[in-house]
């Protein structure tokens, strides 16, 4: 399993345009792509579940990313984070 923790930059958080792309891309992987945001956690590709954390700028967020390709998961996922949010 691999995990890394972001601290959401957009001033107006995850929002529709980047949790689509988000969840699009962890489509991509066989990998399972769990978010935690306190005690909530939801799986990447739901995305009425993902907008639904309500999480805004500032707020701090773990992934954790498991399965066969979870090394590449993870670092594409950490790029886009960083590119987008």
């Amino acid at each position: 399993m691999k995990t890394f923790t972001y601290t959401i930059q957009d001033a107006v958080g995850i929002h529709a345009r980047p949790a689509g792309l988000l969840a699009k891309l962890a489509k991509e992987f066989s990998s399972t792509v769990l978010l935690e945001k306190g005690e909530k956690s939801v799986n990447v590709t739901k995305l009425m579940m993902l907008m639904g954390m309500g999480i805004k700028c500032g707020d701090t967020v773990t992934f954790k990313i498991e399965g066969d390709d979870e090394e590449a998961a993870a670092k594409a996922i950490e790029e886009f984070m960083t590119a987008n949010l």
